[in-house]
């Protein structure tokens, strides 16, 4: 189907929004009235724009407060709309938006409405116009579909059709099944937008926090198949107010936005997209640091052994288990500082995976690759994490592990299972349990639907973490058995990258065993306060010198239905640390400690000055 998407849902001047809508792939826009009265392009000059970057003028809007008011007001509303007529002519806009009225002199009669919406129509089929009109939610005296609808058939003209908006639906509970009953000629435009489920005022949700579909809580897919159920052949068209779209660069705003229509239509079966190619596991996980010794020491003292140099360039494997660490110290971690930058995830079909990934808007990376390399594609997360599709140790797979030279005998790395670098007592670390992501304050949202759609992770509800200076969103993404876990979060203090730093979770059958194996190898826990330790006292019952270890060693504890959590945390080396984590059927990631540690963090920051 075609695509289209408001001026309004993008930051910039009306050029940059044009620019980004089609670059983002779409057919049209909706040109929002004040982004053309702020625009120093005639109507001409925009409509010529318009057709050099392949996009169509599918709506102009709004026009406000039109029908049901006394008759002088009335009478000025069409010598507005002729003026605007005359503009749209120009502007090459065949349809307009007409919003249901909040006037405070509108009155609450629909044959009046029906006349008013009859005579405006009228006049708009003198330029060529269509009327779409639409009912606000907070429309003063119609605000469901379903009402603006029995108007616009009491008013029985061509020209005159109505607008349904997802938004305007939903957030008001409607039923869209009543959809059904309008038909499909007399739907003139579809406009999209999800939302977060809030109980607040109708109007400051819509002004505030809207947000593409897909990103909120609402039914858009149902309500778009009741809508095609219709005929209804015109555009998807993504209206979106929300704060922080209208703070953020508007050219990978509009790629998440079209990224949501595809997903959408694919979920209503309009679309096919290539399928989902879920991940497996996590094959490694991607350090780059301009000192790589930091780093080996904390990764030493956590057990694990360098067991593999790349061939070509300056990365090194560490492996305990299953759990692997390549540490970069390339001409690019220089610059960057120590951070994590990649992470690769095992893939059944890294090719498909690859292929999904392109259609849905997320490029394979350019990548300078010595001829005898593995082939391994990698896309870029909405934070700028490389994400790579690997297979490791499957023979009619390329495999990356044989880009690097074992450090034992210098020959190439056989993929397998690295056991030789495992505790031999079995308590030390065996896999990585989950990678937790610092994203930009503007792509939270953006980052849930790419890795839901891009790697068909699933999305668990968003969850607020109090940090000593505001809130924290967390959002976790994972495959069904969990062997692919990553925490999407956005912090309070934007500008705090050692407190809001990404980390990488180690999975121990015994934390208590490696966390002390950890500190007598001079390694550094993050100190947790006593006065956590006073409360797990109150909340729970502990074995006899139970609680005195986890006090002893920093270790956090938590429950749920499915069972308990253990865990700790090395200091923060450069944005990164080290979480230490025992699951015993526990299926959280120890969000009721989340505002301990980030206030430890910030303490232990406090105290070095780093």
């Amino acid at each position: 189907m075609r695509t289209s998407i408001a001026t309004v849902s993008l930051s910039g001047s009306l050029t940059e929004k044009l620019t980004a809508a089609s670059r983002a792939g779409f057919d049209g826009v909706e040109i929002f009235e004040n982004d053309l009265l702020a625009s120093p392009l005639t109507p001409e000059e925009i409509r010529a724009r318009c057709a050099d970057l392949g996009l169509s003028i599918d709506l102009y809007q709004p026009m406000r407060d039109i029908e049901a008011v006394p008759a002088e007001e009335f009478a000025r509303n069409l010598r507005r709309a002729r003026h605007k007529f005359e503009l749209m002519r120009r502007l090459g806009a065949d349809t307009v938006l007409v919003c249901s009225s909040v006037h405070p002199l509108a009155v609450d009669d629909d044959a009046l409405a029906a006349d008013h919406l009859r005579q405006l129509a009228d006049l708009a089929g003198e330029f060529g116009i269509r009327v779409a009109y639409e009912a606000l939610a907070w429309g003063r005296h119609v605000n469901t579909y379903g009402h603006a609808w029995r108007i616009v058939e009491a008013a029985d003209h061509p020209a005159l059709g109505t607008c349904l908006d997802s938004f305007h639906i939903l957030s008001r509970g409607s039923d869209p099944k009543g959809i059904a009953d309008i038909p499909g000629e007399k739907i003139f435009f579809l406009q999209l937008a999800d939302a977060p489920l809030l109980a607040m005022d109708v109007l400051q949700w819509s002004r505030h926090y809207r947000c593409f579909p897909g990103q909120g809580g609402f039914d858009v897919a149902g309500l778009v198949r009741n809508v095609l159920g219709t005929g209804y052949d015109g555009p998807l068209s993504l209206e979106v107010f929300n704060d922080v779209f209208r703070q953020a660069e508007a050219g990978p705003t509009a790629v998440d936005a079209h990224r949501s229509l595809l997903v959408l239509q694919e979920t209503v079966g309009v679309a096919t997209p290539p399928a989902p190619v879920v991940p497996t596991g996590v094959a490694f996980a991607e350090l780059v640091t301009p000192d790589a010794e930091p780093v080996a020491v904390v990764l030493g003292a956590l057990g694990f052994a360098r067991a593999a140099r790349h061939r070509t360039k300056p990365v090194d494997l560490w492996q305990q288990g299953e759990a692997r660490i390549l540490v970069n110290t390339s001409g690019a971690a220089r610059r960057t500082g120590t951070g994590l930058a990649a992470i690769g995830l095992e893939s059944p079909d890294p090719v498909g995976a690859a292929r999904r990934a392109e259609a849905l808007l997320a490029p394979v990376l350019p990548r300078r690759r010595a001829a005898e390399d593995a082939p391994l594609d990698a896309v870029a997360a909405p934070d700028g994490t490389e994400l790579f599709f690997c297979a490791t140790d499957r023979p009619e797979l390329p495999n990356w592990r044989t880009d690097f030279a074992d450090e034992a005998d210098g020959s190439h790395g056989t993929g397998g299972t690295g056991g030789s670098h495992a505790r031999m007592d079995g308590t030390g670390v065996h896999r990585i349990d989950h990678l937790a992501l610092t994203q930009p304050w503007h792509h939270f949202d953006e980052a849930a639907l790419f890795h839901r759609s891009v790697l068909g992770l699933h999305a668990q509800e968003s969850v607020d973490v109090a940090d000593p200076y505001g809130l924290m969103r967390s959002r976790a993404v994972t495959n069904a058995d969990g062997s692919v876990r990553i925490a999407l979060g956005v912090g309070a203090a934007p500008t705090d990258d050692t407190v809001h730093a990404q980390h990488i979770a180690l999975a121990a059958s015994d934390v208590v065993a490696a966390a002390r194996r950890f500190r007598e190898a001079g390694g550094r826990l993050l100190p947790i306060p006593a006065n956590y330790y006073d409360d797990l006292a109150a909340r729970y019952e502990f074995a006899d010198g139970e609680l005195k270890t986890y006090r002893e060693l920093g270790i956090l504890y938590d429950r749920d239905a499915h069972g308990e959590f253990r865990h700790c945390y090395t200091m923060t080396v450069g944005r990164v640390f080290f979480e230490l984590v025992q699951r015993d059927g526990y299926r959280g990631y120890g969000a009721q400690n989340a505002p301990v540690r980030l206030a430890a963090q910030h303490t232990a920051r406090a105290v070095t000055g780093g």
